[in-house]
């Protein structure tokens, strides 16, 4: 299950303070899905409200799919969703646009720090 890293910005394209003030009111709204892992990856999906889709910029669609594009950590901290780290979207659930996938390998341990 490897990222198709075509379906990213090349590199991650920040929000301006703006384009955050938009998305503001609707990070309260977010709903993190408990944990769910499978012999190699822990999964969670995070459920963005509908309407928020129409506060993100349009840099971040697929114009061919209708759908976000991949996002860069960067990007997806920049919307207002909060994870621990390692979480890295892989996928956008395309019958529900606004449910993202993420994975993270299990038993993550975040690089050290210095």
């Amino acid at each position: 299950m490897d990222l198709d890293y075509s379906r990213r910005n090349k590199k991650p394209r920040p929000l301006s303070d703006a384009e955050k003030d938009k998305l503001d009111e609707f990070v309260e709204a977010i709903h993190y899905s408990a944990r769910y892992s499978d012999s190699e990856y822990e999964y969670r999906h995070v459920q963005l409200p509908k309407t928020m889709l129409k506060a993100i910029p349009k840099e971040y669609f697929d114009g061919a799919r209708g759908t976000l594009k991949l996002l860069w950590e960067e990007e997806w901290r920049g919307l207002g969703i909060t994870q621990s780290l390692g979480w890295e979207h892989y996928e956008v659930h395309e019958p529900e646009p606004h449910i993202l996938l993420f994975k993270r390998p299990i038993n993550y341990q975040p690089p050290a720090q210095h």
